[in-house]
């Protein structure tokens, strides 16, 4: 009886995710989850040890090993307790809920893997520079504004270009 009420409840969702696609409504704006938070949004892995499953259930098997707390995934659906999460480099699973966090943080992009992020003093390019980071490197999000996030992290502390980062949606503001 579960599976059908479950069943139910996801094609229900589906429904009304393919009506709002219809009207013209982005994905991101739906409100219809598990856990009534908008989805897609980015969360950060709780534990240096989360089990990504290929479904929704302890029954599925473990895929891969995240082994890196604070690390930004986004949320791309939710089914009871569980999240579809997808990283940075494109790869998605299933995550149990409390294996994740609300604690906003980001990875720093760059076209050029050699290339480094300059880390701004202000949210001007013409600050000085307090830091230069690679791509790759997680931060902590501590705000967003006017295409600028404030960034801390292991010996950095500063404003970085929001374009630079995967974790923040584009003009996103984070308080």
């Amino acid at each position: 009886m579960g599976f059908v009420r479950n069943f139910a409840s996801l094609a229900a969702a589906c429904a009304v995710w393919i009506a709002s696609c219809a009207a013209g409504l982005a994905a991101k704006d739906m409100v219809v989850t598990a856990s009534g938070l908008p989805v897609p949004r980015y969360v950060s892995l709780k534990s240096d040890h989360v089990n990504v499953r290929a479904g929704p259930t302890k029954d599925q098997d473990v895929t891969w090993i995240y082994t890196r707390s604070g690390l930004p995934v986004e949320i791309t659906a939710e089914f009871e307790n569980w999240r579809r999460v997808r990283d940075s480099e494109g790869a998605e699973g299933w995550v149990y809920h409390s294996l994740l966090s609300g604690k906003r943080t980001a990875v720093v992009t760059m076209k050029k893997k050699d290339d480094l992020a300059p880390i701004y003093d202000n949210p001007d390019s013409a600050s000085a520079i307090a830091a230069k980071l690679q791509a790759g490197v997680v931060a902590t999000v501590k705000r967003c504004n006017d295409g600028w996030c404030r960034v801390t992290g292991n010996g950095f502390d500063g404003w970085i270009e929001q374009q630079r980062l995967w974790g923040v949606y584009a003009d996103e503001k984070v308080n």
